[in-house]
């Protein structure tokens, strides 16, 4: 077997096992770290004894991620105000169709998944999501298939008792939401802002410390109102800083930039046609991976 069949057989699959360790983690570049040390591990494999590749690579992923997300434990632990998952921003390609993938890429379902243990995350996402059998599941986890059955259990119970109901997306609807919530804001509409949130809208903002950010969870609509308010008003003193629309975690999202560097992104919640919740991710570290377009698979 040649190096090029190596490479080969991990280009074709890497959209799919990018998607399974970034739901894992919650992080673009540390998937992308990931996915670099496990091709140096595949790179050595004998193909002769792969009989599954797919099934191969996303427990060889699997395992590294599992490594990845215990080490992350006591970071996580001392982090500055909320944390939340890094933005992923999405290609032309978009997932909304397959309402799995896309609900399992949204924000708010990977905020869930960060209640989970991290055995409890990978059994779920490989299961729920991808639809591994409990045998390929047990071998990735280092766990029996009747563990496996018993923590694919639990993880599902959770999740089900605090996800809201998932719909598909309506692109027209959301773009007319969107368009509505960009002009109240842009205008200091206060009035017309108020119409497009919901009562009990929360604003989460992620800056770990290194820039401005509320450290906790605002929730109401003319508290969050304010927040927004505030916020653009801040923007127009900044002549520097431009603002660009973009699909991040199949979610709409205003992506700010002062040259080339991005300097925050806000991702907007919209359900049955109204603004539920605003997650700002301003830690710079989580913005890094803003300037790629991924592409999703399952």
């Amino acid at each position: 077997m040649t190096t090029d069949e190596h490479a080969e057989r991990f280009t074709l699959l890497r959209p799919l096992l990018f998607t399974i360790v970034y739901e894992m983690l919650g992080s673009a570049t540390e998937s992308d770290d990931v996915l670099q040390d496990s091709y140096l591990r595949w790179a050595e494999v004998d193909l002769a004894t792969v009989r599954d590749t797919r099934s191969y690579l996303a427990r060889l992923v699997t395992r590294q991620t599992l490594n990845t997300l215990r080490a992350n434990a006591r970071r996580r632990e001392d982090y500055v105000g909320p944390w939340l998952p890094e933005p992923l921003l999405l290609d032309e390609h978009d997932p909304s169709a397959d309402v799995v993938l896309a609900e399992s890429v949204s924000m708010a379902m990977l905020v869930l998944l960060e209640t989970l243990t991290p055995d409890e995350r990978a059994v779920f996402v490989l299961r729920e999501v991808f639809g591994f059998d409990y045998d390929e599941i047990a071998a990735a986890v280092g766990k029996s298939v009747p563990t496996v059955h018993q923590v694919a259990h639990r993880a599902r119970e959770h999740v089900q008792a605090r996800r809201r109901r998932f719909q598909p997306v309506d692109a027209a609807k959301t773009a007319q939401v969107t368009e509505q919530f960009m002009t109240a804001a842009a205008t200091g509409d206060l009035a017309g802002l108020l119409c497009v949130l919901t009562p009990n809208v929360t604003w989460t903002a992620d800056s770990g410390g290194k820039a401005t950010a509320a450290r906790r969870p605002v929730v109401g609509a003319h508290k969050v109102a304010a927040v927004l308010m505030d916020l653009f008003r801040t923007r127009r003193q900044l002549p520097g800083m431009r603002i660009r629309m973009a699909n991040c975690n199949n979610a709409p999202a205003m992506v700010a930039h002062i040259g080339d560097h991005p300097e925050g992104v806000l991702l907007i919640e919209i359900v049955d046609g109204m603004i539920t919740n605003f997650y700002a991710i301003r830690n710079p570290d989580k913005l890094v991976a803003m300037t790629v377009p991924r592409q999703i698979s399952r």
